[in-house]
């Protein structure tokens, strides 16, 4: 069996040439009926946000709600081969934002160029909302009263101020 030595910089490529015959193994190994329905395991693997600020378009429409999905192991290699990323390590967050923002009000193909042109408010409240969903799984926070100092959880991923 000859091996080959896989780099960031062909992962691409190769994925590309391998997911034909895997598509056509799984295709032979199953018959053509329909695919068994999916079971719901309890997973949350989106999760709905609002901007402190908002996505303002080229229309001026300001985009606040949005949608953010769990990252993978893919997304998070993937901005690593990224010529911007590799000029500016700062870039990696846009990147890495632009690939799990699956909707941004009306928005629904996010990318780099969008998170980019995003006031740096939005950017920080993300960030921290995808290292909260990817590292804690949840996006509740345990807060103190600043007067009366009793404790209590809120959930960042929305609503209005005041509200949890």
């Amino acid at each position: 069996m000859r091996r080959r030595t896989v780099t960031a910089g062909n992962l691409d490529e190769i994925l590309a040439m391998t997911a034909p015959a895997q598509a056509a193994e799984q295709a032979a190994e199953t018959p053509a009926a329909a695919p068994p329905p999916r079971e719901d395991h309890g997973l949350r693997t989106e999760f709905e946000f609002e901007l402190p600020r908002g996505y303002v378009d080229e229309a001026g429409t300001v985009h606040r709600h949005g949608a953010m999905r769990l990252a993978t192991a893919r997304d998070e290699l993937r901005p690593q081969i990224d010529l911007r990323v590799k000029e500016n390590p700062a870039y990696l967050s846009v990147v890495l934002l632009g690939q799990v923002i699956t909707r941004l009000g009306t928005i629904t193909d996010v990318h780099a160029g969008i998170v980019e042109r995003m006031y740096a408010t939005d950017v920080a409240f993300l960030q921290d909302f995808y290292r909260r969903i990817n590292s804690e799984g949840h996006t509740r926070a345990a807060v103190t009263c600043p007067h009366c100092e009793g404790g209590f959880e809120v959930d960042l991923s929305g609503g209005r101020l005041g509200e949890s």
